[in-house]
């Protein structure tokens, strides 16, 4: 039997549950204003680079399907952040909706 694990919504429960953990949507400020996970932070994936946060600070990451999310982890590893996760993609989340 397959099971489907919705990996989004389980790195929402550990984003919520995480001390000073911080949520940043990768995807374009229009894809972002047509609807966001509420408390997200918009930085596209092109200004990741720039994320204005502690090295230490728990980063979790999302876009629309996951690999721009995968890739912004890998750039945010690369500048030295330790606490980084991808979560996917929105297209999987159940939940409300800001915009």
């Amino acid at each position: 039997m397959f099971l489907f694990r919705n990996r989004m919504n389980e790195g929402l429960q550990e984003y919520r549950s995480t001390k000073g953990a911080v949520l940043i949507d990768v995807r374009e400020p229009e894809e972002y204003r047509s609807g966001h996970i509420p408390n997200a932070l918009n930085i596209p994936l092109g200004y990741i680079q720039r994320l204005p946060a502690e090295r230490e600070t728990p980063v979790f990451v999302y876009c629309l399907r996951g690999s721009r999310s995968r890739h912004a982890v890998a750039v945010l590893r690369k500048a030295g952040f330790k606490k980084v996760k991808s979560i996917g993609g929105i297209r999987q989340y159940r939940g409300p909706i800001e915009k």
